[in-house]
């Protein structure tokens, strides 16, 4: 009897020291920091649709996670297996199992900056598109020729020039052109609120006119005091008129022809182009560039002043006058007598 006793005795240590180390080696699976790969990062897609299973080995055969018992276990530890979501995951570092899972269920996707800054146009935000490795300029200018995305604030749009909201997105690796170009124009949506379209509307102007409006206000400064005051000028002269005159859109009408060289010279003045405000009165058709908050809200709060003119400083700001022969003598001090003594 014993004998029996002690042998009894043994099993249960016995069984209960294999449970210890079993406890443990668990513990160890779902807490300890792998890193199974060999370079600095290790990048894993997961498509939408992929089982737990087929995770587990994905993330195994990168080297993230060390075995697919230590996936299974940190699934069943967090309860978490049916919040695993699909996209692009970086790991840059040794991370336990537990926190592997943890990430996928957060979402926590790989993602880049890609800043478009005001005032550029589909083009050139298409450049910065394929600079900054997101895609092709060709596929961001097509996605961009989609109008359907805003026909319900302007039936008029053949593309989406001015549309496209200027700031800081940040977008996993491999987001198609299209999906940005709606990221933009939802920001667009999200920025021109209903206030300003109320204004907007209160002064007879459509959607189209106030971001055409803008994107010339965009163009001419970049001072934030100044953008109401030009906003007024324009509106003035269109009160009265009076021609434009605004040379952004005779760049944008030269760019438009491939004829701009980075310069206006005063014969590109008389191009026949509808955007050539010198030569057609009124707005352009449509949008020269993407405005900007500040801009969208300067066409729709103008300054009160009752200016018709502005000239360059050439430091980056303004000097405004009511009258032509004022504007002829701001003229003359910050354009013809500036760049005479620049040259002495």
């Amino acid at each position: 009897m014993r004998k029996l006793l002690a042998s009894v005795v043994i099993l249960v240590v016995l069984g209960a020291a294999a449970l210890v180390v079993s406890r443990s080696a668990i513990w160890g699976r779902l807490h300890d920091p792998f890193k199974g790969y060999s370079g600095e990062e290790q990048f894993v897609i997961i498509e939408p649709g992929t089982g737990t299973a087929a995770i587990g080995r994905r993330l195994v055969d990168a080297g993230v996670v060390r075995d697919v018992l230590a996936f299974r276990a940190a699934l069943w530890w967090t309860g978490r297996a049916r919040a695993l979501q699909a996209g692009e995951y970086r790991f840059d570092r040794p991370m336990a199992a537990i926190d592997v899972v943890d990430r996928l269920a957060r979402g926590d996707v790989y993602t880049r900056r890609l800043t478009f800054p005001e005032g550029l146009t589909i083009r050139e935000m298409a450049e910065i598109f394929e600079t900054r490795g997101f895609g092709s300029r060709a596929a961001f200018i097509d996605a961009a020729a989609n109008a359907s995305l805003i026909k319900d604030l302007d039936a008029d749009a053949r593309d989406l020039e001015g549309y496209l909201f200027p700031e800081t997105y940040a977008l996993p690796r491999q987001t198609p052109a299209a999906k940005v170009i709606a990221m933009m124009v939802d920001r667009f949506r999200a920025t021109y609120v209903d206030d300003w379209r109320r204004r907007a509307g209160e002064q007879n102007l459509t959607t189209r006119q106030v971001v055409t409006l803008a994107s010339l206000v965009e163009k001419e400064t970049a001072q934030a005091q100044e953008r109401p005051m030009v906003a007024a000028v324009y509106r003035n002269r269109l009160k009265i008129g009076m021609a434009l005159q605004a040379d952004p859109t005779v760049v944008y009408a030269m760019q438009k022809a491939g004829t701009y060289n980075g310069n206006i010279r005063r014969d590109d003045l008389a191009l026949d182009s509808p955007y050539n405000t010198y030569r057609h009165p009124g707005l352009p058709p449509g949008p020269i560039a993407s405005p900007g908050a500040a801009s969208l809200e300067a066409v729709v709060k103008p300054a009160a002043v009752s200016y018709l003119y502005f000239v360059s400083r050439n430091d980056g700001s303004h000097v405004f006058a009511d009258s032509l022969a004022e504007h002829n003598r701001n003229v003359r001090e910050y354009q013809v007598l500036y760049f005479r003594r620049s040259s002495r």
